[in-house]
């Protein structure tokens, strides 16, 4: 079994007269399949950039995407595959890093306005 665009063909050896094992001058090949890890759709991580908070509708725009690379997977097509699983973990990451920001200001702002009006009211 070959993959593609690699035909099998024996090829005869030039000069060597050892290693022949098919025949007079020809050489034994080895074929190596490599296999690939499909590539990930990030379905769970953009359901729950969905889900909690979902800035900007970066988390639908995962989801989106990440359908989509499930899609592609199962069709076949590992390259459309990979291209939306790509886009959508870049998608998940900025919706992470937007929603990290929100919650940070919204506790150090909640923290500062405590502050004052501890400050304000004397206590």
């Amino acid at each position: 079994m070959n993959p593609q665009g690699y035909p099998s063909a024996s090829v005869p050896l030039q000069g060597v007269p050892y290693g022949q094992p098919e025949g007079p001058g020809m050489v034994q090949h080895t074929t190596v399949n490599i296999i690939e890890e499909p590539p990930k759709d990030h379905i769970i991580w953009s359901i729950f950039s969905f889900v909690y908070l979902n800035p900007f509708c970066l988390g639908l725009a995962a989801l989106i995407h990440s359908v989509k690379a499930r899609d592609r997977k199962m069709v076949g097509d590992l390259q459309g595959a990979q291209h939306y699983g790509s886009t959508a973990r870049s998608l998940n990451i900025a919706a992470t890093i937007l929603i990290f920001l929100i919650v940070v200001i919204v506790i150090i702002a909640s923290s500062i306005l405590s502050v004052l009006t501890r400050i304000s009211f004397g206590r």
